[in-house]
């Protein structure tokens, strides 16, 4: 019944009760407009008699019943005169209290005909006496739409959408339950499991085929677990099981061996045959904590040692791991601190034209200042920053410097240098970050003087940086350049499809570079190939004489950065008498034969 027929329906039994006011002492009168007023209500009334014989019943008692045929003669009956005396009886009882008596409250299932789902009463019975007769007065609500609200809320609140598997939430309060059980003494675990390499999933064959391969995942470890274990999807690739009961340890070892063993078997989707792994750490109560949260970072800890040794296995978490763990839970906080007060810096390393020595550009290198004033390199933080969600906050914080240091690179450098900003990978395929970023970058009003570097990484098939903010750092006339080429997933294929201004050889393919044949090969490939898409090459990492004659002899790279041009500099060594590149080398044995030109 939709609003409006509701209105008319309480318009009608407000006309009826001023009606049944009227009657007087017309007592079948006032019946049968009692009668009309239980036929309008939306809730199912009936009144039986001690030996279960239906007195009265109206439409939707007998909707609900489907004892009663609603057609034959009308949906509510009372005999008037009998009505009559049987309420005034009903009053007097009620007034001396000997008839009260407590409201009993159940919820029924039934199956309404032609009906194709079950619909759900809420049903509330009082018995009364009337004289000398005990009869049962019913009425039946129709909650169906309530409950089927309250499952699809707490469906959302428990479970997860795509796979349909507990959520972290209902996890976390499994385990409570289980801990506070008067059995909880018994042992159990607890798996963290970390799909490998899933991003690369996403980004070679787009998100839809992704989540496809997280619901086959999810099959897959639900049909080699024990009947008595749970297992949840916490986040995007990241699954809990809870293994309940530990019965022994070479238990526990099979069943996990089992599920990487499973997990590591092609899975078909949409025609592609996708192999792919799963890191899993394991933590057991009560050894390795007596509460959810030190056992969920227990295996958290264990899982992550995997990654960083052997991935598509499992570790048991021990007490090297705890050490290791309390370290890494300092390291966070001394990164948090870091960034809430501003302590990052940049140390500038030129780009040198190794023909004619002059630099036509900088790469801005972000420095974390500890506590004690001792500089970190960025990869004492950088891979932890990106984890925590803190890389936006210090890519903002190294563009605010370089703004606020623009006159003082400008006589450093030279005003045509370009000043490159490192941008993660993680960070360059974010919608939220890259809006903000451009925006930033425009703000600045020297747009034209920025170099984004990212990873190849962000230049993977069906990349969104690619797609959708390639264009826009395009719009506003800041440059690309693709950091650290050789290292990742690259190839001449790969190359092929960026659109990049500018790309920098990694310095693995650059040292020794004239005594690797094979390396120099590939080198003259690359540089041909960059050459036909019309982007500028930079060799990074040069750090000796032969490297940089090789280059000048062999190739027809002019660009190249490294230790052998200069080290990187902090605006303090630049700021006194704003010298030259050449002369904030000093102290260093230069091997240049001819000083740096801006």
């Amino acid at each position: 019944m939709d609003q409006s027929e509701h209105a008319s329906e309480i318009a009608r039994l407000r006309l009826l009760l001023d009606e049944a006011k009227q009657s007087g002492t017309d007592s079948r009168r006032a019946v049968e407009v009692l009668n009309a007023i239980i036929a309008l209500l939306p809730v199912g009334i009936t009144v039986q008699s001690e030996g279960g014989a239906v007195m009265l019943a109206n439409d939707m008692a007998v909707e609900f019943s489907g004892a009663f045929d609603a057609s034959g003669g009308g949906a509510a009956h009372c005999e008037p005169d009998r009505q009559e005396s049987d309420r005034q009886e009903s009053d007097r009882q009620d007034e001396s209290g000997d008839a009260a008596a407590a409201i009993e409250t159940e919820e029924r299932s039934i199956g309404l005909p032609g009906a194709a789902d079950e619909r759900t009463l809420l049903i509330c019975k009082r018995p009364i006496r009337v004289r000398d007769r005990s009869l049962l007065v019913s009425a039946s609500l129709d909650i169906t739409a309530r409950r089927r609200n309250e499952m699809e809320l707490s469906k959302r609140a428990y479970f997860d959408e795509l796979t349909g598997l507990p959520n972290g939430a209902l996890i976390q309060e499994q385990v409570r339950q289980l801990l506070a059980n008067g059995e909880s003494r018994r042992r159990f675990a607890l798996a963290f499991l970390d799909i490998d390499n899933f991003k690369h999933v996403n980004d070679y064959y787009t998100h839809a085929v992704g989540d496809a391969l997280l619901l086959k995942v999810a099959q897959r470890i639900a049909a080699h677990i024990r009947p008595s274990d749970l297992i949840g999807r916490i986040s995007g690739d990241e699954f809990l099981l809870v293994l309940d009961p530990l019965n022994n340890e070479d238990e526990l070892e099979n069943l996990i061996v089992n599920l990487i063993k499973e997990l590591k078997e092609p899975f078909l989707i949409e025609g592609y045959e996708i192999l792919t792994s799963a890191s899993i750490g394991v933590s057991a109560y009560p050894d390795h904590g007596l509460s959810y949260e030190a056992l969920r970072r227990a295996a958290d800890t264990a899982m992550y040692r995997v990654k960083e040794a052997t991935k598509g296995a499992a570790a048991m978490f021990d007490t090297d791991m705890g050490r290791a763990m309390t370290a890494r839970v300092a390291q966070e906080q001394r990164l948090r601190l870091a960034v809430r007060d501003g302590r990052f810096c940049c140390a500038f390393q030129p780009k040198v034209d190794i023909r004619t020595q002059e630099v036509v550009g900088v790469e801005a290198l972000i420095r974390l200042r500890d506590e004690d004033g001792v500089i970190q390199s960025p990869g004492q933080f950088i891979a932890l920053a990106i984890q925590l969600g803190l890389i936006d906050d210090i890519t903002y914080l190294a563009l605010a410097e370089i703004v606020r240091s623009m006159d003082l690179l400008d006589d450093a450098f030279g005003p045509k240098a370009t000043i490159s900003i490192n941008v993660a990978a993680k960070q360059a395929s974010d919608p939220n970050f890259m809006s903000g970023f451009c925006e930033e970058l425009k703000a600045t009003n020297r747009a034209t003087r920025f170099m984004v570097e990212v990873t190849e990484e962000a230049f993977l098939a069906k990349s969104r940086f690619q797609t959708h903010f390639l264009p826009m750092l395009r719009e506003i006339g800041t440059r690309v350049s693709v950091d650290d080429f050789g290292t990742g997933y690259s190839s001449l294929a790969t190359l092929a499809d960026v659109t990049a201004d500018e790309i920098k050889i990694d310095r693995s393919f650059i040292t020794g570079i004239h005594q690797r044949p094979r390396s120099q090969s590939v080198l003259k490939a690359i540089e041909a190939l960059s050459d036909a898409l019309g982007m500028t090459v930079v060799a990074e990492g040069v750090e000796d004489f032969e490297e940089v004659a090789f280059l000048q002899a062999a190739t027809r790279i002019r660009y190249a950065q490294g230790y052998y041009f200069a080290k990187p500099i902090f605006l303090e060594e630049l700021a006194p008498s704003r010298r030259t590149v050449d002369a904030a080398r000093s102290g260093r044995n230069s091997r240049l034969r001819t000083p740096l030109r801006r």
